[in-house]
């Protein structure tokens, strides 16, 4: 499984031990994406992470931030992306039960390293459901599909 995995400057220490956390599952070819910049802007950091997981380069993602709140809306902008923002085990066993999540968002702030650990490993130990599931999903790529074809809306 390839794994994408990043942060901004808020969310860099828990990144940086997340990835010695995961680098020996061999389930796992893992890119750690680390940022040089002190003050990393959560957009770049999203931005690159759910293009991977957008044009097939990896097939999770996992993006940290102080909130985990901008990471998700921005991952979310990508066609074929279903970031999800969670904040417990449950929350983390969901979004691939029920939705197929494919990048997990998460806070450093709001979470010890432990915690995050946890939410982890449920996330990335979950399969996808599929069963009715797939169903509705069919239906958000349909909607991704026609709003991609609708140009943006101009300024008035």
């Amino acid at each position: 499984m390839r794994l994408t995995i990043s942060s901004d400057h808020r969310g860099q220490e828990l990144c940086r031990n997340l990835e010695r956390h995961l680098s020996g599952d061999d389930r796992f070819d893992i890119e750690y994406v680390e940022w040089t910049s002190e003050d990393i802007d959560y957009p770049d950091v999203a931005a690159l992470v759910a293009s991977t997981v957008s044009n097939g380069t990896a097939d999770f993602g996992i993006l940290i931030c102080g909130t985990g709140i901008g990471m998700c809306i921005v991952a979310n902008k990508f066609p074929g992306v279903r970031a999800a923002l969670c904040h417990s085990e449950l929350a983390a066993e969901f979004s691939r039960r029920h939705n197929d999540a494919n990048i997990l968002c998460l806070s450093s702030d709001m979470h010890g390293e432990r915690s995050c650990f946890r939410i982890v490993e449920k996330w990335l130990q979950t399969p996808f459901d599929g069963g009715r599931h797939e169903r509705r999903l069919e239906k958000i790529k349909e909607i991704e599909h026609d709003r991609l074809a609708v140009p943006p809306c101009e300024a008035q």
